[in-house]
């Protein structure tokens, strides 16, 4: 019995192996970047330049150099298929031949690139037949997808095993990222790239190239919008704009469709055009399961009667079927109408940087491609024609010394060349152009076709020179190339835009109200119709504005409409931003919506606090924002214009700060900020210069120890000062009474704090005519009016506004409605200490220099 040989792991010997050792995580994340990027540049995403990607990119090149031009016969698709895998591409045959195939069907593709001969399958979504059956070569247009690619207009990589060069991209000599458009899924990233109509897009190009300040108003002028070869029609224009725009968006494409009669009171739905991308068969079988399981109602039969002259999809009614009623369910139920969704994501720098791109950088990239491809082939046209002018001059020579030429030819056997070169002058170049001629081809030369070819080929180079030092003539000669191709390959819109009566902003179709907005410092928000909240007389106990948790409480409240701008800023310094009607509507005693569910808030963030505007283009508007230790930054509002989902830095916090109020200004108010104890600061708003958003800001007050803002406001003359404190007490002061200081200092006293009246909550100004919203730690709101509570000096106590029906509770938040209008009128209640208390002495400290 033999035994298992025994192996000493001494004696194995690996001399060129190398053991490394590395954390397994970061080895597998290294590998998977890897993996994701050979998949996003090597196979998903198409090139910004030329629109393909690497298999279509692959196959045109491989059938260029076959010849399988558009004017040579047609040859099996096997050996297209073969030459590709087998030079470029070493994939699955059938995934090769799959691309090949759509890029000869003319439902997939607005303009095909490849000429399909056979059964290349059909809009049912029949395959194709294989291969060795189909026939295929270049379409006329495809030959614009490779014109100039031998003049060196392109770089050229190795392929996979290095034994032959492939382009890196082809010339594309019209912009086919837009025409034929382009779809793919990558690893973490996708691209949806509609098909455009050939004519509209190079109209845009030479917009772009008259104009290079051509807004997208402009650009629109000339593309309408998507064109997709299954025709259909585009509902609207909402969503073709954002996605031009931004690179993103949504259309809704819908089947054309008309009304038959037949027989005696019938009517039939005649089904035309579908949208893009919908298979036929799938459509009839998904309408007759809904028919039969009784989701669709009031049709009689479908079927499909299409033939080579076109789609026609029948669909017969019953008698008693309202046929627009009808129409509007298929509509609704079924892919008669789809919604497209626009992401022009597309390899820009080289193929080696995905990003998503509006329709004016897609244009400028293709813009600058060209440029380069025209710089290119110039320079090397430049090259053979200076070449061949070199050539004619020695020929020139020979011409003028035909005799002695041919004489030193005929007498030397090895050293013919050197005697010429010699003799006349000539560099090898020219003189082995003379041997290598024939003699009766030397001995015929003609010199007037000779000195009429060289005097072409300067005019040739002088042309070029000129080429390559104006700018503005070789974009003439890109614009003349591109009218070139318009002219001889554009056609009309296949897929119509629709006008339709509900193509509006989502703006126009919801009803424009004021609400109270509502925010809790576990972060949860809602918005309530400000009817709900009925007026009570002052000194009311109020009624349940919110349900919160025990640990939670009520951090901010006021009121806007549905149509405001609500900024969100939160203790990082960052800003969202939401439109009224965004936020969740819920009843006055529900929680509302976690604010993560609205905003993309990081883990660690929390909104501190909110406001509301109108307007985002007004530069004379800006935002000042006070925080916790005094410090006042003022923004313009349209520094905020654009703001992204995931939000951006507005203030810059130093470490244990934090941001209290925000308040709208136009550049002349003044600004009055109130603190905790008591204390109060009013300051010309200018005094505060603008800055960016990444700025701290400067001093507003100088607050004493343990003392930190509360709140801030706009002192507008003949208004007066709302102040609230913890224990539900508040009165009313002139705005006249706060003097104008310089920012910077402790300021005058606003409040007589006493254990009675507790601490202040907050201020706002007001006229007298507004309600009055108070939400305590409980969630109690009480709703009363502000002209009930009476005027009152700045160091005096107030009056009480609010009772408490708990103990401990304290109001935590105050804000402002519209005056509700209620028969039940009470006089304030009296007050003990209301005014005994002198007035303290005004204390103030000049400002220091600024903090930014």
């Amino acid at each position: 019995m033999s035994k298992k040989p025994q192996y000493d792991p001494e004696e194995i010997r690996f001399p060129d192996q190398v053991i490394k050792t590395a954390p397994l995580v970061k080895e597998m994340e290294d590998s998977y970047i890897e993996y994701a990027m050979s998949v996003i540049v090597g196979r998903a995403l198409p090139d910004v330049r030329d629109g393909l990607k690497p298999v279509h990119r692959r196959i045109l090149y491989a059938m260029y150099e076959d010849g399988l031009t558009s004017d040579k016969p047609f040859k099996k698709s096997a050996t297209c298929v073969g030459d590709v895998l087998g030079r470029y591409h070493p994939h699955g045959d059938q995934s090769v031949y799959d691309a090949l195939v759509r890029l000869g069907q003319d439902f997939s593709m607005r303009y095909v690139l490849v000429d399909g001969h056979g059964n290349f399958g059909s809009i049912d979504g029949d395959p194709p037949a294989a291969y060795r059956y189909t026939e295929a070569r270049m379409s006329k247009l495809s030959n614009e997808m490779l014109r100039d690619i031998e003049k060196e207009t392109v770089d050229w990589d190795p392929n996979f095993d290095e034994s032959r060069k492939e382009p890196r991209v082809l010339p594309s000599r019209f912009p086919n990222l837009l025409v034929n458009g382009s779809s793919g899924i990558a690893v973490g990233m996708a691209t949806n790239i509609p098909p455009h109509n050939l004519t509209e897009v190079i109209n845009a190009v030479i917009c772009v190239l008259d104009n290079e300040n051509a807004t997208l108003d402009d650009l629109m002028e000339h593309i309408k919008g998507p064109d997709f070869p299954t025709k259909g029609m585009i509902m609207g224009r909402s969503g073709i704009r954002a996605a031009y725009a931004t690179g993103k968006g949504h259309i809704r494409v819908r089947a054309r469709t008309e009304f038959e009669e037949f027989g005696k009171d019938r009517t039939r739905i005649i089904v035309t055009e579908i949208p893009y991308q919908v298979n036929k068969r799938m459509l009839i079988k998904n309408m007759a399961e809904q028919v039969e399981d009784k989701r669709l109602e009031g049709i009689s039969d479908i079927r499909d009667e299409s033939d080579r002259n076109g789609m026609r999809i029948v669909i017969e009614l019953k008698r008693d079927a309202n046929p627009q009623v009808v129409l509007n369910r298929l509509i609704a139920q079924t892919q008669l109408q789809v919604t497209f969704a626009i992401n022009m994501l597309a390899l820009v720098h080289d193929q080696k940087q995905p990003k998503i791109l509006s329709l004016r950088e897609i244009l400028d990239e293709y813009i600058a491609f060209q440029e380069q491809i025209i710089t290119c082939r110039t320079i090397y046209d430049r090259r053979k024609a200076q070449e061949r002018a070199h050539l004619l001059e020695g020929l020139l020579i020979a011409q003028d010394n035909i005799d002695e030429v041919i004489q030193i030819i005929r007498t030397s056997y090895d050293n013919a060349k050197e005697r010429l070169m010699t003799r006349f002058g000539l560099d090898d170049v020219q003189a082995q152009a003379i041997l290598d001629m024939r003699l009766k081809a030397l001995q015929g030369l003609d010199r007037e076709k000779l000195e009429a070819e060289y005097k072409e080929l300067e005019e040739r180079i002088a042309y070029f020179d000129k080429l390559l030092s104006d700018e503005n003539l070789l974009r003439q000669v890109l614009k003349d190339e591109l009218i070139e191709i318009r002219d001889k390959y554009g056609d009309e819109r296949k897929t119509e835009i629709a006008f339709v009566e509900d193509d509006l902003d989502i703006e126009d179709l919801i009803e424009e109200e004021q609400c109270v907005f509502t925010l809790t410092q576990a972060g949860y928000i809602k918005r309530t119709p400000v009817s709900e909240y009925a007026a009570q007389s002052k000194g009311g106990q109020g009624r349940k504005g919110i349900t919160t948790r025990d640990e939670d409480c009520v951090v901010d409240v006021f009121t806007a409409s549905t149509h405001d701008y609500l900024f969100f800023f939160t203790d990082t310094g960052k800003v969202y931003r939401k439109k009224g009607y965004q936020i969740p509507e819920s009843g006055k005693t529900a929680k509302g919506t976690n604010i993560v569910n609205i905003l993309q808030v990081e883990q660690d963030e929390k909104v501190q606090t909110m406001i509301h505007t109108r307007e985002l283009d007004n530069e004379n508007l800006f935002l000042v924002m006070v925080t916790r230790n005094g410090t006042v930054k003022r923004l313009p509002v349209t520094a905020l214009k654009n703001i992204r989902n995931s939000g951006i830095r507005a203030l810059r916090l130093e470490e244990g700060d934090q941001l209290i109020s925000v308040r709208e200004t136009d550049g002349t108010k003044n600004i009055l900020i109130a603190t905790h104890d008591g204390m109060a600061v009013c300051f010309d708003e200018n005094d505060v210069r603008p800055m960016g958003r990444d700025a701290v800001g400067v001093r507003g007050i100088r607050l004493r120890e343990g003392d930190y803002v509360v709140s801030a406001a706009r002192a507008t003359a003949g208004r007066t000062v709302l102040t609230i404190t913890e224990k539900g007490y508040g009165k009313r002061t002139p705005v006249e009474d706060y003097r104008i200081t310089n920012r910077g200092g402790i300021g005058i006293k606003n409040y007589a704090v006493t254990e009675k009246t507790g601490k202040i909550v907050g201020i706002k100004v007001v006229d007298g005519s507004e309600d009055l919203l108070l939400v305590t730690q409980a969630g109690i709101l009480i709703r009363t009016h502000v002209d009930a509570i009476r005027e009152a000096g700045r160091a005096t106590q107030g009056v009480i506004v609010m009772r408490f029906k708990e103990e401990g509770d304290q109001v935590i938040s105050l804000a402002l409605a519209e005056r509700e209008e209620t028969a039940e009128v009470t006089q304030p209640e009296a007050v003990e200490s209301e005014t005994t208390e002198p007035e303290t002495t005004e204390i103030q400290e000049e400002t220091q220099a600024d903090q930014e």
